[in-house]
């Protein structure tokens, strides 16, 4: 047992320490009772440190009965709405930070993917006009405003529009990328997670999403700490299946360590 486990249970209603399942319990109680929990306020409630907690918020995620997002978790049943390219304003500073890290993985020339999504859209934006790429994407917003760089040979999938992604999904989309090698793929996500790998809330992007990551001979993932810990409904693969993983310096330590163990290169915005 861990010490926290053990010692002198001073939480209860008699004065002593709760045990790591009384823990998870209160914590699951609290995080349904307000729609979320936060790390650090509950080390303090329960006279715990903070890494304890955050392995109790492991536990209970294994057993499907929260999901953990940057600082603490959400009850399963809480609905999370996805919300258009359009209306994802926060985490702008950040997301603009992770983009200009991104530059470095883009090559001088040859083959790009740039996924649909406000981070990798931000990339799109910033890149070079004095390298010669193809650029293939799924977004729309991604095509516009690259399709007239003369150095730029911009590529899109085909296939349908999803209104809150502005990205190319579906059968049509899926067979360009049979076709496709790809020599760097920037990608994003809704939630990377160790213990549930990389999830998303849609069926169709997370069908596009394999089918990149099975063309691309080496991944890029652009995610904000928001996206550290969370899980979606989809899954559509494994941290291992990413080479490098930029997000920024909001993360959690552990977090962060638990990822490089699992495989991918790890890098900090500034």
């Amino acid at each position: 047992m861990q010490p926290d486990d053990v010692s002198a249970r001073r939480d209860g209603l008699d004065g002593r320490r709760l045990y790591a399942p009384e823990r998870q319990e209160r914590i699951l109680s609290r995080a349904r009772a307000e729609g979320r929990v936060d790390v650090a306020e509950v080390a303090e409630e329960l006279q715990v440190t903070p890494e304890t907690i955050r392995k109790d918020l492991q536990s209970l995620e294994r057993a499907g009965f929260v999901r953990r997002v940057h600082g603490g978790a959400l009850p399963v049943e809480r609905v999370s709405l996805e919300t258009s390219v359009a209306e994802r304003v926060e985490h702008a500073e950040a997301k603009l930070a992770i983009a200009r890290c991104a530059l470095a993985e883009v090559p001088e020339t040859g083959a790009i993917f740039i996924e649909a999504g406000s981070t990798t859209q931000r990339l799109a934006e910033m890149l070079p006009d004095n390298r010669r790429l193809v650029v293939i994407t799924n977004s729309l917003p991604a095509a516009l405003s690259l399709a007239t760089k003369p150095n730029f040979t911009v590529i899109t999938l085909g296939g349908r529009v999803r209104g809150v992604t502005l990205g190319e999904v579906g059968k049509f989309a899926l067979r360009s990328l049979q076709e496709l090698a790809i020599e760097v793929a920037f990608l994003g996500t809704n939630g990377i997670s160790v213990h549930r790998g990389l999830t998303t809330p849609d069926a169709a992007e997370a069908d596009i999403k394999q089918a990149i990551i099975k063309c691309a001979d080496r991944r890029v993932l652009l995610a904000d700490s928001s996206k550290i810990g969370a899980v979606a409904l989809w899954r559509y693969g494994n941290v291992s299946d990413i080479h490098t993983l930029i997000t920024d310096a909001g993360a959690d330590p552990s977090d962060i360590t638990q990822l490089r163990a699992a495989g991918p290169q790890v890098l900090i915005a500034e």
